[in-house]
């Protein structure tokens, strides 16, 4: 006899941490969350420079991997993701960014009842601990993550930030508040000098319920149902190669397993595109054509700088003054291991004409061998990295066969777009107008990547093809949207179109690409969606002036 809960919840990361810790709260409902992956007690999950390993882990990483394409240079582009506890927010670069007022308007522009601003601005509240500044009309301080200002600053980013308020971008404290515009230090998920993961924030708190069952290395392989009703999951426990094991979902079962493996598993149980179903030889429950398209993602190029006149993070993290910054975090906590990947913010246009930003920049002062995050350069570096933060250019996630286990095609078609490629070549060039401002100039001694030569439009996009990765955003593969749109998947209370007792909550659900990195955005869909499976009134909508 399969065991039987109220609910079943596929995959612990962000958003299954939320829901487990927010379903159970009453200690009577009963939920199972299932985890392919370990429990979250790497060493490196929780040192916030760790990222670099846990980041090419297998142990904690399913490191899918995306397939060529003409403006990746026929490169394969790594996709990490979380395979933990915790998920994403466990090998995440920490940044805790909401994205634009517009990104979310846009959503209910959709017809996606209750997803405008002011409608998820209270989830955005209920689900951080906001330590620092910020108008509390924006600000949570009771959540479950915590997202603090760093307290270590270094002259490059006091330089970087002064050159950019000099080519006319303000200063932006709080870009999660009233407006993104601007310049400054990014907020990170890191508390006392830890990761503040959801595995941290929100199901460690609710593990000791009577009423939530988490278990791990439990790969799931298919949704069970009787007629069009989602009643249970299949999964082999103690991961692959494991015991095939059933669990049963009196009321429900929720998908939060993230932009890839939420669409592979309805695929490969009989919901998605028939004409691939129908390839695969997998017997079609309900032909949803939407299931794995709208996949995107953002894509960064890394601008690298030479640096001379001050230490960079390339030289503190090896050797002695490596040690000594272990035993600075050991003692204390600080120091750069306990630094996100990206430091500073900058949210700007890539045409003075447009109304509101189109780019992220992060800076860093450090550089990485080929832009790739997990190895530094051995020379004093720094890096100015922009991205496109609303692109056009979609793709796919696609089951490459009924089983389960293996793994799914991928292809974001990054650059697809020839907008993606003029708001790119913006980016480019901005970024190489901040390397060269007046503040930074005591530092910079030349360009390594692109190098100084490269000029032309064509040049900088052969770069952008050279040397462009993932930012690890991956998102839209389930989209919400309304039974008339042949796209959507899932409609404004998360629940799969054609068969019941079935949702799904997680990054697959956005309709469109905020404007930001993803895992904040995260947290709100599930804080929202746990109060519909509930059946629970929508917190208030937040009353905001028209140019908030």
């Amino acid at each position: 006899m399969a065991d039987t809960f109220d609910y079943v919840i596929v995959g612990a990361g962000s958003a299954g941490c939320v829901l487990a810790n927010r379903l159970t709260a009453d200690g009577k409902t009963r939920v199972c969350l299932l985890e392919a992956g370990p429990p979250d007690r790497n060493i490196f999950i929780h040192i916030p420079a760790g990222f670099m390993r846990t980041l090419v882990d297998p142990k904690v990483n399913w490191l899918y991997s995306c397939e060529p394409s003409e403006w990746t240079g026929g490169r394969r582009i790594h996709a990490p993701r979380g395979k933990t506890l915790g998920g994403s927010s466990s090998i995440n670069g920490h940044i805790y960014n909401r994205g634009q007022r517009l990104d979310f308007d846009g959503w209910a522009q959709r017809g996606n009842r209750g997803w405008g601003y002011p409608d998820v601005l209270p989830y955005f509240r209920r689900s951080e601990r906001r330590v620092g500044g910020g108008d509390e009309t924006f600000r949570g301080r009771d959540g479950g993550v915590t997202v603090t200002d760093p307290d270590w600053h270094h002259p490059l980013c006091e330089a970087f930030i002064a050159g950019a308020v000099g080519l006319g971008i303000p200063r932006n404290p709080d870009y999660n508040g009233a407006s993104q515009d601007g310049v400054g230090y990014f907020q990170r998920s890191i508390r006392n000098g830890r990761r503040s993961s959801t595995a941290q924030g929100f199901l460690r708190p609710a593990m000791s319920r009577g009423n939530l069952a988490v278990r791990t290395l439990a790969h799931a392989t298919k949704i069970l149902f009787e007629g069009r009703r989602a009643v249970g999951v299949r999964y082999l426990a103690g991961g692959r190669g494991g015991t095939e094991t059933e669990v049963r979902a009196s009321r429900e079962v929720i998908l939060s397993g993230g932009t890839i493996n939420s669409p592979q598993l309805l695929q490969v149980s009989g919901i998605g595109p028939a004409p691939l179903l129908g390839r695969l030889g997998i017997p079609v429950l309900e032909a949803v054509a939407g299931v794995g398209e709208n996949l995107r993602d953002h894509y960064a190029v890394r601008v690298v700088g030479r640096v001379r006149g001050t230490v960079t993070i390339n030289e503190k993290a090896r050797g002695l003054r490596l040690v000594g910054e272990v035993a600075k975090w050991m003692v204390a906590r600080k120091g750069i291991l306990g630094l996100s990947p990206s430091v500073v913010h900058c949210f700007w246009k890539s045409d003075e004409a447009l109304q509101s930003n189109d780019l992220q920049i992060t800076f860093t002062p450090a550089s990485y061998k080929e832009g790739v995050q997990s190895r530094l350069d051995d020379f004093p570096g720094m890096t100015v990295a922009p991205w496109q933060q609303r692109p056009e250019s979609t793709g796919w996630v696609r089951a490459r066969a009924a089983d389960p286990l293996a793994p799914p095609e991928i292809q974001p078609n990054y650059l697809a777009d020839e907008m993606d490629r003029r708001v790119l070549l913006g980016g480019i060039r901005l970024a190489r107008r901040l390397l060269r401002t007046e503040p930074l100039a005591p530092y910079f001694a030349g360009e390594e990547f692109p190098g100084e030569a490269a000029a032309r439009d064509d040049e900088l996009l052969g770069f952008a093809k050279e040397r462009g990765t993932s930012t690890f955003h991956l998102m839209g593969t389930c989209r919400m949207g309304p039974a008339t749109d042949p796209t959507a998947v899932v409609d404004d209370r998360l629940r799969v179109h054609g068969v019941d007792c079935l949702r799904v909550v997680d990054a697959s659900i956005m309709p469109t690409m905020p404007s930001a990195n993803l895992n904040a955005s995260v947290l709100m869909i599930a804080e929202k969606a746990a109060d519909m499976i509930l059946d629970r009134e929508a917190l208030p909508s937040v009353a905001l002036a028209e140019t908030g």
